[in-house]
């Protein structure tokens, strides 16, 4: 190789291992255990209860594929969100926003029952069921989380631009999403957040 040779990044073969909720081949494996999401949900006595009944306890977990880094490099991966009910909101990610707003996302449902919360930071919200073969295209400029609200993990095929980050703090900041995602009758609904102050900082519009 001569040194005006270009150096490409290696080509990967993925293979999703549907049962398992895992991603054959993935270069990074990134946990979050039930204990470290403290002030996620409103019913602390009901969270409490769960992390005293099992400290250890898994809440979610993601395997990702990163061949390259820089513009135009795709982080790709699978999200598996475990199930559970605490006071009568259902088990979800922290949610983010990406540190480059503009930037969207991709997710197609694996296995399980879910709803991909959306907001933006000038109010508006939705809400969409994402479930095996369903995908929700995220645009850029919205909040984001998954919610699991069914008795199964939920598990997501996602991708997005390597470099487009995460803003987990937008969220905290605020006091939670605007919405919250509760069990209602055998089924979901949304209810406001009494805690939510709004959100900091508007995204740029692209």
């Amino acid at each position: 190789m001569t040194q005006d040779t270009p150096r490409y990044a290696e080509p990967a073969t993925l293979r999703v291992l549907l049962d398992e909720g895992l991603l054959s081949g993935s270069s990074e494996r990134y946990e979050k255990r039930l204990a470290e999401l403290d002030g996620l949900y409103r019913d602390a006595e009901a969270f409490r209860a769960a992390t005293v009944a099992d400290p250890d306890a898994l809440a979610y977990f993601v395997e990702s594929s990163v061949v390259e880094r820089g513009e135009g490099a795709l982080t790709i991966g699978i999200s598996t969100l475990l199930p559970g009910l605490f006071g009568d909101e259902f088990a979800m990610t922290r949610g983010h926003i990406h540190e480059r707003a503009e930037q969207a996302e991709l997710y197609y449902g694996l296995s399980g029952q879910g709803v991909m919360l959306l907001e933006t930071t000038d109010g508006q919200t939705r809400a969409l069921d994402i479930e095996p073969g369903v995908a929700v295209h995220v645009p850029g400029h919205w909040v984001h989380r998954s919610v699991n609200v069914g008795d199964e993990p939920l598990s997501t095929l996602f991708c997005y631009a390597t470099n487009a980050g995460q803003d987990y703090q937008l969220i905290a900041d605020a006091g939670g999403m605007r919405k919250l995602v509760v069990a209602d009758g055998g089924g979901w609904a949304m209810r406001d957040n009494p805690d939510h102050r709004g959100y900091a900082r508007k995204a740029e519009q692209a």
